[in-house]
């Protein structure tokens, strides 16, 4: 190691069981405020939320803020990432498919990061680590189908969960590709909320007249998405993308689909068959095996 590495906190190996609980939760939550409010009106009042809590920490933190070029790479992510992923995952399940559906299309990233990283960012995917993301998508697969019903999904529906995969991919390449590293999170958060607020706040009066109703369950829901996915979850991706290689801290993906699903049976009473535990067993031996594969 250099003397310009970036040294590791030793509470980041919590990290990811941290991620998977909380970006898991996410769906079900988004699900119940979307009830309540169209997709896009939906987000747009879930970042006006974040920034109302974001905005005058760092006022009173007065962190320093880095150049130009970086915040421009900020925005950009949380474009991506805040406009295009939540943007798409939240039209998708407005259109009726299940949250499960939308996590197992999402799933696929590391299949994309790992076909992408070497040409954008550099990094090398072994064969070893093939195996275990092929092992990962087989266990989320297995999963899904054991718990999901036999429906029928429209089209657009699916095509925003693709859209929504593909802008997940992007943010992720995206920040290895030009990272902040050493930016302060606080400052990035900001403008990475702000970014989506911005991308997504014209299209929701555009195409939804900005409608909701301002039921209990809804701002329960924004209220939980704000701590849990908006605040916790991207801080835990963006500080293990930045310490680890992007395909490895895509891996842990394939485990969102079967953590949705373990905490749908254990809060809501979602029925869990043996295939489904089966799945979650192969999906937890895949990441295993991609997070622990060396460089080839």
């Amino acid at each position: 190691m250099t003397e310009t590495a970036i040294i590791k906190p030793r509470w980041l190996g919590l990290a990811p069981f941290l991620f998977l609980g909380f970006w898991s939760s996410g769906f079900a939550f988004a699900k119940v405020g979307l009830a309540h409010a169209d997709p896009l009106t939906c987000l747009v009042l879930r970042y006006l939320a974040v920034l109302a809590v974001l905005a005058p920490v760092v006022l009173v933190v007065r962190p320093a803020w880095p150049p130009l070029r970086t915040l421009v790479h900020a925005a950009i992510v949380g474009v991506l990432i805040q406009a295009v992923y939540f943007g798409f995952s939240y039209v998708a399940m407005a259109r009726d498919i299940a949250a499960g559906a939308v996590a197992l299309i999402v799933s696929l990233q590391p299949i994309l990061v790992g076909l992408l990283a070497p040409h954008l960012v550099g990094e090398p995917v072994s064969l070893r680590r093939w195996v275990g993301l092929g092992l990962g998508l087989a266990g989320a697969v297995l999963v899904i189908l054991a718990r999901a019903r036999i429906e029928t999904v429209d089209l657009l529906a699916v095509m925003a969960a693709v859209a929504a995969l593909l802008g997940m991919t992007a943010g992720t390449l995206w920040e290895k590709r030009f990272g902040t590293a050493g930016s302060s999170p606080l400052v990035l958060a900001l403008v990475q909320f702000a970014a989506g607020l911005l991308a997504l706040a014209p299209l929701s009066i555009a195409l939804e007249g900005f409608r909701f109703d301002p039921h209990p369950e809804l701002w329960l829901s924004i209220a939980y998405l704000v701590v849990a996915n908006s605040l916790i979850s991207l801080t835990l991706l963006l500080l293990m993308i930045r310490h680890g290689e992007v395909s490895r801290v895509s891996a842990l993906f394939f485990l969102v689909p079967p953590t949705a699903a373990l905490i749908a049976w254990a809060v809501i009473g979602e029925a869990m068959p043996v295939l489904a535990w089966l799945g979650m067993a192969v999906a937890a031996a895949g990441v295993a095996i991609a997070a622990r594969a060396t460089k080839a």
